[in-house]
């Protein structure tokens, strides 16, 4: 039986923490979705498809992940997808207690899925999509804590006006 799992997220921007999780998730499953969220109530840097390209562009070397995008309910994606296991990052406790309670709701709303928790990598651990934003608007340098393909559109999307 194939195992396919879904690691959904904003990625907004993708980080070497990301890429951490992903790149272990794809040593225990038969295919990896990273699946961007379309998340109306946020607003992103970064377009949905920005985020789906630059994915793209930094996993093209790994032959059982697939990038695609949703909106909605990841249970209902999981399904449309055929994929059984839900993939999430923990990083402090502070995850663990919101991922925990998400992974109880997707449990209730579809017994079916299971949901499995990778710790990051230690040297990934303070990573966040927000912190790198933050770092690149005031001039600070991201280059080991990003792919370099996103820090070249992290500097052009902030500094080339």
């Amino acid at each position: 039986m194939l195992r396919r799992a879904v690691y959904p997220g904003s990625f907004d921007p993708l980080t070497n923490g990301h890429l951490d999780i992903i790149h272990r998730a794809a040593e225990i499953v038969d295919e990896l979705l990273v699946a961007v969220v379309c998340n109306p109530s946020k607003s992103p840097l970064f377009s949905l498809e920005e985020r789906r390209q630059m994915l793209s562009e930094c996993l093209r070397g790994l032959p059982n992940v697939r990038v695609d995008c949703f909106e909605g309910l990841l249970v209902d994606y999981m399904r449309v997808q055929q994929a059984g296991i839900i993939v999430k990052g923990l990083r402090a406790v502070s995850d663990f207690e919101v991922e925990f309670q998400m992974a109880l709701m997707n449990r209730k709303l579809a017994p079916e899925v299971d949901t499995i928790f990778l710790m990051t990598s230690a040297k990934h651990a303070f990573l966040s999509s927000s912190s790198v934003k933050e770092v690149v608007k005031l001039g600070g340098q991201v280059s080991d804590m990003v792919p370099p393909y996103v820090e070249e559109r992290l500097l052009k999307k902030f500094f080339s006006r």
